[in-house]
């Protein structure tokens, strides 16, 4: 067989060639749309790299991105990458000790940002020690402190439209993200265009993604996270439309796109869709029913979302699972025939769970001892995967490479997790939120689902607290659909009635030994729940919620 290389240039060059006149849409920050194809894009990608060059970017080197998802941000998906060099996608939600680490560590040449975000990168420039030319991704530079700085319009303007892509080995690297830090100092992950592409592949596939030309795909998920999902990636392999929301991710601007652009795939984590149904329960004019299928990541949707979405949206949710570290998607929870068949009630536990590995990967769960748990749905053990997506080394991260992987090179993920006998994973907590308790493991996240399947309430955590005797116990924070006034939890809904919520299905001595009523729930950078703070707030005993 011949020895093509799985390489970018090939992955747009195909969109191109097939589907030049496809559209690739954005939602600029005054609401407007700005229109183009992908033959357009190729031409201003072709204009990006001639541009890298004029730059005097080394031909293995990185750039920075401090973007949201937009054309421009697309076009340097394949720019870098395609002339060889690397992009590294920056989350700007990061601590800035942490933003100025990962920007310095990747050794990032030239920072593209867009306006909104300057503020950020001004704030940080005066500790970033190795980036030599900021570029302002608008057709103008607003006032700025920023030195060297130019707009990206007036950069690429008068460049060629054609550049003679290199012939590259498909394992160079191509873009580079780094992990949240959520336990130290972020970790690095380098993606190879071999990687890239066959993850791209898997994620068109029927019983992943199922991404495919006939799609108009919306990708919530910051384009900084994780590749987007690699979602941008898959959707120009097989041409599909792409509708890019810009800043505006709340739920009425992500309707209106939704409507508007006919938009038949979307993913988020779930935060972005509980506050879409709650947008939905009050805008009932909405129509978002176009939707054939919303992928969720990051976090478990409760199987209440699920459900909501079924019966009022007709748009089923399908969850995945995946990480930084797996370029990310590993798992998806589509249905198997034989689960396809059986009462509607068993079909939503499945849904509920992480799913079943995607074509690619290979996953065993093993307890402390090392030892491989049986699949019967209930042992738990600590999740560790393998495949052509899956890092094997962190970036310069030397701790890190010792205590991520086994000693057969799999990757430890932190997931705990269960299997059952037709292969579904079933994540049950991370590894630092499990809570244990007299020696027995209590799933955070079990709890969590079924809080947020009452009535009253609209957010739900759960998190260890430490206890005298036990170790470790759970302790509820929760958001109420009628929110604190004045300090005074509206919704009528108490402490007890959750806890008798829970117990319907859970034993007495997992039910957490206090519920918490909270204004708000604080949330990661790249928003989750965010239990360390939490942990932090509540450690010593402080109950007070405000």
């Amino acid at each position: 067989m011949m020895g093509t290389p799985l390489t970018l240039d090939k992955l747009i060059g195909r969109a191109v060639d097939l589907f030049g006149d496809r559209e690739l849409v954005t939602q600029r920050p005054d609401g407007s749309v700005n229109r183009y194809t992908y033959a357009h894009a190729y031409e201003r990608i072709c204009r990006l790299a001639n541009a890298l060059e004029e730059l005097g970017v080394s031909s293995d080197g990185r750039v920075a991105t401090v973007a949201m998802n937009n054309f421009r941000h697309f076009e340097l998906y394949f720019g870098p990458a395609c002339s060889g060099r690397s992009m590294h996608m920056c989350n700007m939600r990061l601590p800035d000790e942490h933003f100025q680490y990962i920007i310095n560590d990747a050794e990032d040449e030239v920072l593209f940002v867009d306006p909104a975000l300057l503020e950020t990168v001004e704030d940080n420039a005066h500790a970033l020690e190795t980036v030599e030319q900021y570029v302002v991704l608008g057709e103008e530079v607003p006032e700025t402190d920023l030195e060297p700085v130019i707009a990206y319009e007036d950069l690429i303007d008068g460049q060629p439209s054609e550049y003679g892509w290199p012939t590259l080995d498909e394992e160079r690297e191509c873009g580079l993200c780094y992990t949240s830090g959520t336990t130290g100092k972020p970790k690095g992950v380098t993606y190879s265009h071999r990687a890239i592409y066959l993850h791209s592949l898997m994620s068109g596939h029927v019983d992943a993604n199922g991404i495919g030309e006939r799609d108009c795909v919306l990708p919530v998920v910051p384009m900084f996270h994780a590749n987007g999902w690699g979602i941008p990636y898959a959707a120009t392999l097989v041409g599909a439309k792409q509708v890019f929301p810009g800043i505006h991710t709340d739920p009425e601007s992500i309707a209106r796109l939704i409507d508007e652009e006919d938009v038949t795939f979307s993913a988020a984590v779930p935060t972005v869709w509980l506050e879409m149904a709650n947008y939905l329960d009050d805008n009932p004019e909405v129509d978002i029913s176009g939707i054939d299928r919303l992928t969720v990541g990051g976090s478990a949707p409760p199987e209440s979302l699920i459900r909501r979405y079924d019966e009022q949206y007709d748009a089923p949710i399908l969850q995945g699972w995946g990480m930084t570290e797996t370029t990310p998607l590993g798992t998806i929870s589509t249905l198997r025939k034989e689960v396809a068949s059986r009462p509607p009630d068993e079909q939503y536990a499945y849904r509920s769970m992480a799913g079943l590995p995607v074509a690619g990967i290979e996953l065993r769960i093993r307890d402390e001892d090392g030892e491989e748990v049986p699949r019967d749905g209930e042992t738990m053990g600590e999740l560790e995967v393998r495949g052509p997506w899956v890092v094997d080394e962190y970036h310069g991260h030397l701790e890190a490479n010792e205590q991520g992987f086994t000693e057969d090179q799999w990757l430890r993920t932190g997931d705990i997790a269960t299997q059952e006998e037709l292969g579904y994973v079933d994540i049950v907590d991370r590894t630092k939120d499990v809570i244990k308790s007299g020696g027995e493991w209590i799933s955070s996240v079990d709890l969590e689902n079924e809080l947020m399947a009452h009535d009253a309430v609209a957010e739900a955590t759960v998190i260890a607290v430490s206890d005298e005797t036990w170790q470790e116990r759970p302790l509820a924070c929760v958001v109420t659909r009628e929110g604190i006034e004045g300090g005074r939890n509206e919704s009528g809904v108490t402490s007890e009635d959750l806890r008798e919520h829970l117990g319907e299905r859970f034993p007495d001595w997992w039910l957490p030994d206090e519920v918490l009523f909270l204004e708000a729930i604080p949330r990661t950078s790249t928003g989750k729940f965010d239990k360390k703070t939490l942990r932090e707030r509540f450690a010593e005993g402080d109950r007070r919620t405000n």
